[in-house]
């Protein structure tokens, strides 16, 4: 579980950065990379190319990351069926959160990648309706990216809250075990 949302606010923060780094890297360019972003056709045209290849190295991320959610979501869905007592609300949690991903996997972001593609060339603030839809499903991934998040801080809390449980209910099943069979000293 770590793991899981431990991997979301990773790729959140790369998601991010990585698009800074283009703005970062044109702001103070080396004379090398200076005479290529002449010869480029100038910053607007390397900017639009080097956010183009952020773009895709991020759709490949995000992609790879929900496969790898998924994964994670049903190992996790078998650990807690036949790994341990059954607990229905955390196996309710993460099957919710094996239902986000699963949507922003088969519907979100093929939607985001087709739209995302389609404006990557266009200039910056040159309206256009898919510019819009690619707003819209892309506040919707987030959306559901928080709801995932909280899913998993909430399952996380109860199987900590679980382990713990479990942890004392041991220690006081040793302590009847040594109090009936272990003469006290004295």
């Amino acid at each position: 579980m770590g793991a899981w949302l431990a991997g979301c606010l990773f790729m959140d923060l790369v998601a991010t950065q990585n698009f800074r780094s283009v703005d970062r890297l044109l702001s103070t360019p080396s004379a090398q990379a200076s005479e290529h972003i002449r010869a480029m056709g100038g910053h607007d045209t390397a900017r639009a190319f080097l956010r183009y290849q952020v773009s895709e190295q991020n759709r490949w991320y995000f992609e790879n990351w929900e496969r790898i959610q998924i994964g994670l979501g049903m190992l996790l869905l078998l650990v807690l069926l036949f790994g341990s007592v059954a607990d229905r609300f955390a196996l309710l949690l993460t099957v919710l959160m094996l239902a986000v991903v699963l949507a922003m996997h088969f519907f979100l972001t093929p939607e985001i990648t087709r739209l995302g593609r389609s404006i990557d060339f266009t200039p910056q603030g040159t309206p256009s309706s898919e510019r819009a839809r690619f707003w819209n499903f892309h506040g919707a991934y987030s959306g559901a990216e928080l709801v995932k998040l909280g899913l998993g801080v909430a399952l996380a809390a109860r199987l900590l809250r679980r382990k713990k449980r479990r942890e004392i209910a041991g220690s006081d099943a040793d302590a009847t075990y040594r109090a009936a069979h272990i003469p006290a000293r004295e």
